[in-house]
């Protein structure tokens, strides 16, 4: 086996055609570990591309899931390597986001619930805590499938130009808006903000949303992320979250 990468408690391995992520038992616990593996599972019957999975395993006694290998290189990739495609690279990624978003998963948890809980479990006030909670009661109650992670590096594009999407593990289904408010956090996070923001404007131009609906869910999706308590991350989303109106 090759390792090809390695991120927080995590490693990738390539063995031939298949994938091997191995676990770090210290950090994710063995509900984590089947859960991703479920909710991979249960997208696989979408119309979507994505890497199916092929096994469950204990490895070096490390709990790890198996995948089948995908060769290509991510949007990521092909954004940094052609700067001068980045609107066309957008385009193709917030219409690959929407064809998504059309896809029903009935099997999967509800975002709503996860969200609840993860406000639920943030170090904010009390009254910050429940302004959330009613901000997300008032969201329209939608049963799209939502990525949780949609970012272009986990959009693999292969020679032939198929795109297929990676990393389930935060899959649920609810409200599409709100996975794009999480991935124009993601790009604020990464500092790309002029990304952020031709992302955000095409998303609501290409479904007829308006940028102020999303900005209004920006704080639930802030105290979400908050709770994965990454230092450097803390003072930039308690400004998020602690916004009573944007603008």
């Amino acid at each position: 086996m090759e390792l090809i990468h390695e991120s927080t408690g995590k490693k990738l391995y390539r063995d031939g055609n298949r994938l091997i992520k191995s676990f770090d038992e210290t950090m994710f616990s063995k509900a984590d570990i089947l859960n991703e593996a479920l909710n991979q599972a249960r997208v696989e019957a979408t119309s979507l591309h994505i890497p199916k999975v092929l096994e469950v395993s204990v490895i070096g006694g490390k709990w790890s899931l198996t995948w089948e290998f995908i060769e290509g290189e991510t949007l990521e990739e092909l954004m940094q390597k052609h700067p001068e495609k980045l609107d066309e690279y957008l385009e193709f990624f917030v219409d690959l986001q929407i064809r998504m978003s059309k896809e029903k998963v009935p099997l999967l948890g509800h975002l709503r619930d996860k969200m609840h809980a993860k406000i639920s479990a943030s170090s904010f006030p009390a009254t910050v805590r429940y302004d959330l909670h009613v901000r997300l009661d008032g969201l329209p109650r939608h049963k799209k499938l939502c990525h949780g992670d949609f970012q272009p590096s986990n959009v693999i594009i292969t020679k032939d130009g198929t795109p297929y999407i990676i990393d389930w593990s935060h899959a649920t289904q609810g409200n599409g808006s709100a996975d794009a408010a999480r991935t124009y956090l993601i790009f604020k996070l990464q500092k790309k903000d002029e990304l952020a923001e031709k992302y955000l404007k095409l998303f609501c131009a290409k479904t007829e949303t308006a940028i102020q609906y999303v900005q209004r869910i920006l704080p639930i999706v802030a105290c979400s992320q908050s709770v994965k308590k990454k230092p450097e991350e803390q003072e930039f989303l308690a400004k998020w979250v602690n916004v009573v109106d944007w603008s």
